[in-house]
């Protein structure tokens, strides 16, 4: 599902709203994730899992086209967990 098909969906289900509100309320929730991820804060939404921030140490890796080392720096990356609801749905329990 991509961002459009979600605002759809949710715009269906609450015929009462317009859908630039609609649209409004669902890049509004995206962009708090965002922002709270960027200050290195965690979110979780309870049933769904849990949005962080890891961190990894610079490093030395390969170029693989030509085999060569190249020094790769430290970075943030997202990390996801999920919750258990949505693992028991997924796994049919």
């Amino acid at each position: 599902m991509i961002r459009s098909e979600l605002i759809q969906k949710v715009a269906d289900e609450n015929p009462h709203l317009y859908q630039r509100d609609v649209e409004r309320i669902v890049n509004t929730i995206f962009e708090e994730i965002i922002d709270a991820m960027a200050r290195g804060d965690r979110v979780e939404l309870r049933g769904f899992g849990a949005f962080s921030v890891k961190s990894r140490d610079a490093r030395t890796g390969r170029n693989p086209r030509t085999g060569e080392s190249v020094e790769v720096e430290a970075k943030s990356v997202p990390f996801f967990k999920t919750g258990k609801l949505l693992r028991d749905r997924l796994n049919g329990k």
